[in-house]
């Protein structure tokens, strides 16, 4: 790690500028602070600005949108070997080494960016993305259809980020509003919760042996919720939750909902309560044609689920 009682001469800034001349200037300017100052702040600045470097020019407005969830090969079209080119560079910039065993689990934007700031910082790297398609959703999830809103979603240790399309078949919309669809504000907090039950399920730490019953969540209260855009038919959901305070029985999260760049929803605190059960004793998930939901299809609902009851309570 660089620092700052190591000169960083007028030969030095010549040779960072030649490595990253297919670079933008801003992506230069980052890395330049951070080889003065070895401020890990610069970091992701210089991490984004050498993947755009290697990205083709019509997928690099994605990148623009800041979003941590874009997945490397589907959405950006980063395959092994373009990896292993931004890996090299990163290195010589950032003046590090990267095992290429440690690559085998950066699968996002944000995994490489969570990654090299642990490395730079020497903290413990965390566990990989896990991402969930919405078969395996509709396995785990006591929310089922008609009225579960994920149509996919990834789980970390820090947080969990999911989409929704709202596709204009949805049973409320037939009355909100009249000849106007919208999706409630109240539909799309739901989404967070349901998202934020799926972090507990599929991502939060517990003690060994133990795992969080999807039986035993319930939604309890929301605070500090603003909503920002009217969102309509055709419009995709950006859900993102990240945990504030987990101790048993309660699980508070804050929560963003974001349609492109434009925010739609604001969450300061989403609170759930939950248990846990033996591992062994888990409740067995959904199988056979009940796993294969399709959000978009009014499927029979369920019995009243934790969200569900407690909201309808």
């Amino acid at each position: 790690m660089p620092t700052t009682s190591k000169v960083f001469g007028p030969e030095d800034e010549a040779t960072l500028r030649e490595s990253l001349k297919r670079c933008s200037p801003s992506t230069f300017e980052a890395a330049v602070q951070f080889r003065k100052t070895g401020n890990p702040e610069h970091v992701p600045a210089v991490v984004i600005g050498v993947i755009e470097r290697f990205v083709e020019p019509d997928l690099r407005t994605k990148l623009k949108d800041a979003d941590d969830d874009l997945r490397l090969i589907e959405d950006l079209g980063i395959d092994s070997l373009t990896m292993m080119e931004i890996v090299i560079l990163v290195e010589e910039v950032l003046q590090m080494s990267i095992n290429n065993e440690e690559l085998r689990n950066l699968r996002t934007v944000g995994d490489v960016k969570t990654f090299i700031d642990c490395k730079i910082r020497g903290l413990p790297l965390p566990k990989p993305t896990k991402f969930i398609p919405i078969e395996h959703i509709g396995a785990v999830m006591p929310i089922q259809p008609p009225f579960l809103f994920l149509n996919e979603a990834s789980v970390s240790s820090t947080s969990a980020n999911g989409k929704y399309k709202i596709t204009g078949q949805e049973f409320f919309l037939q009355g909100h509003f009249k000849d106007n669809p919208v999706m409630p504000a109240s539909i799309m907090l739901e989404a967070l919760g349901q998202l934020a039950v799926l972090y507990l399920l599929e991502g939060a730490p517990t003690e060994p042996g133990k795992v969080v019953s999807p039986q035993t969540i319930f939604f309890t209260g929301c605070e500090g919720v603003r909503a920002h855009r009217v969102c309509k038919p055709g419009d995709i959901l950006t859900l993102s939750v990240k945990p504030k305070r987990m101790k048993m029985p309660l699980a508070t999260f804050e929560g963003s909902i974001r349609v492109g760049q434009d925010k739609a929803v604001i969450a300061e605190e989403i609170t759930l309560t939950f248990g846990l059960v033996d591992a062994a004793n888990a409740p067995v998930p959904i199988s056979g044609p009940e796993a294969n939901v399709n959000p978009g299809l009014d499927s029979a609902p369920a019995a009243a689920t934790p969200l569900r009851a407690a909201i309808n309570a």
